[in-house]
């Protein structure tokens, strides 16, 4: 898929974006992750790679000394830009940054859809201090996730695409220790829905709120391994 077929698909997708994001299966995820990031953003300089309309980003911001993002979309960066934030157009493989910038460089459901995860990971830990860390998630072959999306099929992104447009991988955590680049060390895998079968459970009143707190407690639960998106804490060593 070339970056101007997966720019159309996102700027496709920024206007159906933050439709379910506010509540319910996709919040939970959002709050997860944020468990994650928050401790390891906080008073230090933090880039979100695909950072969309801003929603994790503006959040990281709040406890950040600084925080920027990137993405490849026009169309999410006008979100991400109208709630202020510091967020420019770019690549994850071409990340216009110096070396060793910053204290912590993240990207949630965005590797996946990279062809050239390698280069985007390499790109990532260049611009990480070293003893900084890299938060990258993949999405898990090892999950409940990726039944349901066998099962289901791919899901609209808007009016005229739906999730079928757009290059996807599933990378595996016996997979993704050889895809990542010198002096990475990988300190420990987060996983991020864990034990949700369908998302639609999240909407349902009583089951909605009790799955939330399983998927919260299974996040550095020997579970976690089965998480459908997989979160990857990487440190840069030394060089």
């Amino acid at each position: 898929m070339s970056s101007d077929a997966a720019q159309a698909y996102y700027d496709d997708f920024s206007g159906w974006y933050e439709r379910e994001r506010a509540r319910g299966y996709h919040a939970m995820l959002d709050d997860i992750e944020l468990s994650v990031a928050t401790p390891l953003a906080r008073g230090g300089r933090v880039l979100e790679v695909g950072c969309g309309t801003g929603l994790i980003l503006s959040r990281l911001a709040e406890v950040a000394a600084h925080a920027s993002g990137v993405d490849l979309s026009p169309g999410m960066l006008a979100g991400a830009r109208e709630r202020g934030l510091d967020a420019s157009l770019a690549s994850a493989t071409a990340l216009p940054f110096a070396d060793d910038t910053f204290d912590l460089v993240c990207s949630f459901k965005v590797l996946a859809h990279v062809p050239d995860i390698a280069g985007a990971l390499a790109e990532m830990l260049r611009v990480t201090r070293p003893g900084g860390r890299v938060l990258a998630e993949f999405y898990n072959p090892f999950s409940l996730r990726y039944i349901a999306k066998r099962l289901a099929g791919p899901g609209k992104i808007s009016d005229g695409r739906t999730e079928a447009d757009v290059y996807t991988r599933w990378d595996s955590p016996l997979v993704i220790p050889r895809l990542l680049p010198p002096r990475a060390r990988l300190v420990d895998y987060h996983g991020v829905r864990v034990l949700t079968p369908a998302a639609f459970m999240h909407r349902l009143p009583l089951v909605g709120p009790l799955l939330g707190r399983a998927e919260q407690l299974s996040v550095h639960s020997p579970l976690r391994y089965f998480g459908g998106f997989l979160v990857a804490e990487l440190s840069k060593l030394p060089g």
